[in-house]
């Protein structure tokens, strides 16, 4: 479908969601009943009559273009050569890390050492890669759904492991904000699998929460990472000493 037929036919649902129906429009249009009916049948309304039918709905074409990119299926996870694009380059990772904690491009550059030029490039490039919507005045909007997450196992996930994990646990979690548990227990597997779902659910409640306070002054925010890991395991150090393949 071509994006002027997405377009015609998200002005049909807010003539529905207005309550308005064809005979009213044609008055407000002075057409025909008949003429409208063909012009959204046809989904061909040129530009003019398309400012006219958004006037009516107390809306400008900004608005349903907006509208149009909210209608867009959301990512749940990048493919394997987005991934390798972010790793690639440390600024452009920066950025869109930024954008996905709903840092605005000002804050960016008021907070790094990456002048404004630079930032809407980057941003432009994570527009390119489906990633953001670059809005009018630089503003973000994210195209990542809630339960997005990184490949298991892509070029992220392996950086993560590689540059990341070891100097985040380097840390005694003692601080204000911060919080360390570590359980061992021996767990069936449908224990194992009611923890993970919880587990994953907990996950979705951090990123509304973030959605949430993503309104609030940045000021008020601290940079905040949680990581929920889970697996059968035994410390190496106690492998040795194992009696069989039982567990400890």
């Amino acid at each position: 479908m071509s994006q002027a037929a997405q377009l015609v036919d998200l002005l049909k649902r807010r003539l529905r969601d207005r309550g308005m129906t064809y005979a009213v429009l044609a008055l407000r249009l002075g057409l025909s009943e008949s003429s409208v009916k063909r012009l959204f049948s046809r989904r061909r309304l040129s530009l003019e009559r398309l400012e006219q039918v958004c006037r009516e709905l107390g809306m400008d074409i900004a608005d349903l273009l907006e509208d149009a990119r909210d209608a867009q299926p959301r990512i749940a996870e990048l493919t394997e050569a987005q991934e390798r694009q972010l790793v690639a380059d440390q600024r452009l990772l920066l950025t869109g890390l930024l954008a996905l904690s709903h840092w605005s491009a000002e804050e960016m550059v008021a907070n790094y050492r990456i002048e404004e030029p630079e930032v809407v490039r980057l941003l432009a490039r994570l527009d390119r890669m489906g990633i953001i919507d670059l809005m009018p005045g630089n503003r973000i909007k994210l195209r990542l759904a809630s339960n997005f997450a990184w490949r298991k196992g892509g070029p992220l996930e392996r950086f993560f492991e590689a540059r990341v994990q070891a100097e985040f646990f380097q840390s005694s979690f003692h601080g204000r904000g911060e919080s360390r548990f570590v359980v061992h227990a021996g767990l069936s597997e449908r224990s194992n699998a009611l923890l993970r779902r919880r587990m994953a659910r907990l996950a979705e409640e951090f990123a509304a929460l973030a959605e949430e306070d993503s309104r609030l002054d940045h000021r008020m925010l601290a940079g905040t990472t949680l990581v929920l890991a889970m697996r059968p395991w035994e410390m190496g150090i106690f492998r040795h000493l194992r009696r069989g393949n039982g567990s400890v």
